[in-house]
């Protein structure tokens, strides 16, 4: 049985340099995030929000928070998709209700559903023609993009998206591993050695990647990510000031 296949989901790609020449207009943009405002939640509490900074000094000044990346400050809007506990618990306080969401699950459900806001919003923004990037750079400087953005307690960034129409389609990545890497039925099967060196051999042997080796004096791939990009102490690092960021915004975690 063959299943129709969407092309946009195999051919899109993230877009990293904006048209300013086109207008992004503030309509627009309404429109996008009330179609992802459907997306599904959970309980239907909705504990998100989305802060859309689009004149260029909120841009500037949202931009320092993502280390002035080219995709953050050359976006027409950026777009923080927030864990919102805020709303709800003072809902719930105003009808005598005391919640009970200030804790890990609460946040966690907060967090999924401010992502998966944010996925829709990508997907109606890209098939109206505009282009997108994440910036992972959210939770490393959460405090300075709520004071930007002057969160109250019980809001917490989660992850931004850069915006705008395309100054050019680039290509879309091909780093992707096979579907038996990500895939599993029924149960979990742990891949052998000689499986997860075949799962990966694929990325490991594209040029552009065997430069990025090169031009950090490792080995292989996979230094490169542990070591360079994403080493253990930078991480710890990170991890420690979210985790006390999001305390100190009245969630325990």
């Amino acid at each position: 049985m063959s299943l129709p296949v969407n092309t946009y989901f195999t051919s899109r790609a993230t877009v990293r340099k904006f048209d300013h020449t086109r207008q992004l207009s503030a309509e627009m943009l309404t429109t996008l995030l009330a179609a992802a405002s459907h997306a599904p939640n959970t309980g239907n509490m909705q504990t998100y929000c989305a802060i859309v900074s689009a004149t260029p000094e909120e841009v500037a000044a949202l931009a320092l928070a993502h280390f002035s990346q080219p995709a953050a400050s050359g976006a027409q809007a950026l777009v923080t998709f927030c864990a919102d506990l805020n709303r709800f618990n003072r809902w719930c306080r105003l009808n005598n209700a005391e919640p009970g969401l200030d804790n890990l699950q609460g946040f966690l459900w907060a967090a999924m559903d401010a992502t998966i806001f944010a996925q829709q919003f990508v997907t109606v923004a890209e098939q109206a023609g505009l282009g997108t990037c994440y910036l992972g750079t959210t939770t490393y400087n959460a405090a300075q993009i709520a004071e930007t953005l002057d969160l109250p307690v019980g809001v917490v960034p989660v992850i931004s998206v850069a915006v705008g129409w395309p100054a050019e389609m680039p290509q879309q990545s091909t780093e992707r591993l096979p579907l038996e890497a990500v895939a599993h039925v029924g149960k979990y099967r742990n891949p052998s050695d000689g499986e997860i060196r075949e799962m990966y051999a694929e990325e490991e042997a594209l040029p552009a990647n065997r430069e990025f080796v090169a031009a950090n004096g490792k080995e292989n791939l996979a230094q490169v990510f542990a070591q360079i990009r994403y080493p253990k102490e930078a991480n710890e690092h990170f991890s420690r000031v979210y985790r006390e960021f999001i305390k100190s915004k009245g969630i325990e975690i």
